[in-house]
């Protein structure tokens, strides 16, 4: 019984460091070296204004056109130093066609589909500027986020920088809505905090920036672009840095089916990423980056979810032979974790119900989270996800 012991403690600080633990460790970290004034901050030029390029990928994304394009000329930097690439392999509602006729525009169409990353292998040899901003054509970007991205490239340590995704919320949230919203803004702090003490651990698809220079062809069958891209410039020796006010906006998914759809498809790319990144586990090597990598994102993708999982039969046990109902340590820690899943029930039968208690939805969202990197890594496993990205219905 001592071993169970041990070993139910093991699995729920697992859990709770990667989820909690990580996040006060991490804060307790960057207010010590704020006191001592540790870390060097290197100037930044404020007169760096180099030409960027914004690259779009696209596949049939013709309803959104008019909306990215009108949002991307409004964008506050120099008109003449913003170069606009879209690159719409495979497409064939007629995405390429209707973007001929705005300024600073640039289309390279090709008629096969080879994936996103297909798509951003082959535009990249087109962009010629010294930074290159990558953006989703369905989202639509804060107007200062280009002129904000900048800046953080006048430190030339610096070798990509990740804007942030915000979620529209509705008052009528359904679970999907809630959930994420809330996750996106627990993992905005994390990431302010990551690259306070160094680097942020990967860049959101949805709006990142590297050095042209540092990019490096992605393997075909790659299903984070965005991740796998950035960790290898953080790779390289440089840092990834995050500015929260630099954003993209899109809706949330549709419902929880569709948000766990793509979900699932994110933890196999994730599942991918922690195999082929694996000589960023190497602390001797990589320090701090390791360090934060490994906390941030390989918990959450590997050991954490199986701990989850594992927790309910030795709790079960430990709670059996303690007293189910004489209410000691493990009984109180048992009841807690059915209490947890009686929530997420509770929001999975709210899902699309309209609510003002967007707590409920929470535990709910937690447990898809979680579910999906179990069922990523099987579909991981069996190789049968494709590089072609299905979009998820969005909330209207």
């Amino acid at each position: 019984m001592e071993v169970l012991k041990i070993t139910f403690w093991i699995l729920l600080f697992v859990v709770v460091y990667t989820y909690v633990g990580y996040g006060i460790l991490l804060y307790l970290i960057i207010k010590i070296r704020r006191i001592f004034k540790i870390g060097n901050k290197t100037a930044i030029d404020p007169n760096y204004e180099p030409e960027v390029t914004l690259f779009i990928a696209a596949y049939n994304e013709k309803d959104y056109v008019a909306a990215k394009m009108k949002n991307s000329l409004e964008l506050e930097y120099p008109k003449d130093k913003l170069n606009i690439v879209w690159v719409t392999d495979g497409s064939d509602d007629g995405t390429q066609n209707l973007l001929k006729d705005y300024p600073n525009t640039t289309v390279h169409h090709l008629n096969a589909r080879n994936g996103k990353i297909g798509a951003m292998n082959r535009g990249m040899e087109f962009v010629k500027t010294p930074i290159v901003i990558f953006s989703d054509a369905n989202t639509n970007l804060g107007k200062e986020s280009i002129r904000r991205i900048v800046n953080l490239f006048g430190n030339e340590k610096v070798g990509c920088v990740s804007g942030e995704k915000r979620i529209i919320n509705k008052e009528s949230d359904v679970a999907s809505g809630a959930g994420e919203g809330l996750y996106w803004k627990y993992e905005s702090a994390l990431k302010k905090w990551d690259a306070e003490l160094y680097s942020v651990v990967g860049a959101a698809g949805e709006l990142f920036a590297i050095r042209t220079k540092l990019y490096r062809h992605v393997e075909k069958d790659t299903l984070l672009d965005d991740f796998i891209i950035s960790l290898r410039v953080a790779q390289d020796g440089y840092t990834i840095q995050y500015d929260p006010e630099a954003y993209a906006i899109e809706t949330a998914s549709a419902n929880v089916k569709e948000e766990l759809k793509r979900k699932i498809r994110i933890s196999a790319g994730g599942i991918q990423s922690v195999v082929r990144l694996r000589s960023l586990l190497n602390i001797f090597k990589y320090g701090t980056l390791s360090f934060q990598y490994i906390s941030h994102r390989v918990l959450r993708w590997t050991l954490t979810p199986l701990c989850l999982v594992l927790l309910i039969p030795v709790s079960t046990i430990l709670a059996y032979n303690e007293g189910m109902l004489d209410f000691g340590l493990y009984s109180i820690l048992f009841w807690l974790q059915m209490l947890f899943y009686i929530a997420a029930l509770t929001g999975w039968f709210l899902e699309n119900r309209s609510t003002r208690i967007k707590a409920l939805f929470v535990p709910y969202y937690f447990f898809i989270m979680n579910l999906s990197v179990v069922l990523g890594f099987f579909r991981y496993m069996k190789k049968s996800q494709s590089v072609n990205w299905e979009r998820a219905k969005r909330a209207v």
